[in-house]
């Protein structure tokens, strides 16, 4: 009989130890600009029998968020070349939860990653194990961002339109702002779920604005077959965006 792995529930010293910078080389450079953070509130009992074998749901105050997050990449780059015209800009929409492992590690398990960019898509599944998938995306920028999503094979689309209000600020440790967006690992697992990675990024802190937001569509959780969210965010939120560093897997 396998024995049972212990968790250690992460403290708030491991959240904001995260924001420190690995001491190694990062092996990815890359920009994520105008995200828009939709979470709805659902229960862990829900979510954990889709994590694999080595991830503990994380909660805040007793429960489990669901994200959906649109956003710009550019200059995704191995940090030894430059940037490539056509191959470094796309546009992407990840569906995440938050996640920890045994020894209390706090990251991101993204149930998927959708972009309108076909070699991201293999490159992310080929190097990071990523559940990255092909999309049709389409986006403009402006006073609003007009953001319009399709995974290839589905007929439902996912379209957003939204715009920062208000003046930035920091999310302050133990805040649910911060629970939510001041991440820095994910995880990833091999197909079968037999062995477990984690990525490490580092980042500037978010600077958090109140979003306005005239449509948006839970569309991409149906995409992965998963249990429909019911009305609308529980909480939502703007970045303009970070200059993120990426750090190549380790087995966990």
């Amino acid at each position: 009989m396998a024995s049972r792995v212990e968790f250690r529930t992460p403290a708030a010293g491991d959240r904001l130890a995260a924001r420190e910078r690995p001491a190694k080389s990062a092996v990815m450079h890359q920009a994520w600009k105008n995200l828009l953070f939709l979470h709805w509130e659902v229960s862990a009992e829900q979510l954990q029998p889709l994590l694999p074998p080595g991830l503990h749901v994380d909660t805040f105050e007793g429960t489990a968020w669901l994200g959906i997050v649109p956003f710009f990449m550019r200059g995704v780059r191995p940090a030894f070349l430059p940037s490539v015209p056509g191959l470094s800009n796309f546009l992407e929409l990840n569906v995440r939860t938050y996640v920890y492992d045994a020894s209390g590690t706090p990251g991101v398990w993204f149930f998927s990653l959708d972009a309108n960019n076909g070699i991201a898509c293999s490159l992310g599944r080929r190097l990071f194990n990523l559940n990255y998938r092909n999309a049709k995306i389409q986006a403009s920028e402006g006073d609003w961002i007009n953001f319009r999503a399709t995974r290839n094979g589905s007929s439902a689309d996912a379209t957003f339109r939204y715009r920062s209000t208000g003046s930035g600020h920091i999310a302050q440790s133990g805040s649910l702002d911060f629970f939510l967006t001041e991440r820095y690992a994910l995880y990833s697992s091999s197909k079968h779920g037999s062995q477990l990675w984690r990525g490490r990024v580092h980042h500037s802190p978010y600077q958090l604005h109140n979003a306005e937001i005239e449509s948006y569509s839970s569309n991409p959780i149906a995409w992965n077959r998963q249990s429909p969210v019911s009305g609308p965010p529980h909480h939502t939120c703007f970045s303009p965006g970070v200059e993120v560093e990426i750090f190549s897997l380790q087995r966990v």
